[in-house]
């Protein structure tokens, strides 16, 4: 049996069959504070098979009302820098607006858009870990 490529599924919840794989194994998801104007980031790897999403690091670029750092959290370099409460989630649901930036996804030492890879219908993107098994 051939083992699959590992990386991530982006769907729309609204539209499953509109649906992007991307290759990798490590991660990066950033946006911005659609009102305090502050960077988020949270890293995750894929593992597997079968394939598993784990949030290994997360960090804030400042605190606002509403957005304090979890207890365990160590300002590094003017970044908050806390482990994620949950380590490995089954699906992340991103809420993409028209009114906001989209998320950022960083894969392989490059950042783009969400949308680089699957275009936003204003509503929720669903991310999971997959895999996709190698055409013949």
């Amino acid at each position: 049996m051939t083992a699959g490529l590992l990386g991530l599924c982006l769907a729309l919840a609204a539209a499953p069959q509109h649906a992007a794989f991307v290759p990798g194994r490590h991660f990066t998801l950033a946006w911005t504070h659609s009102i305090e104007k502050v960077r988020w980031e949270e890293d995750y790897q894929v593992i597997g098979p079968p394939a598993r999403l784990i949030a290994t690091a997360a960090r804030i670029k400042g605190s606002a009302a509403g957005m304090e750092p979890p207890p365990d959290t160590v300002l590094r370099d003017g970044w908050f820098h806390y482990t994620p409460t949950e380590r490995s989630p089954q699906r992340l649901p991103l809420m993409r607006s028209e009114f906001t930036a989209d998320f950022e996804l960083c894969a392989d030492g490059a950042c783009h858009p969400m949308g680089h890879w699957l275009r936003s219908d204003g509503g929720v993107t669903e991310m999971r870990a997959c895999e996709r098994t190698p055409s013949r």
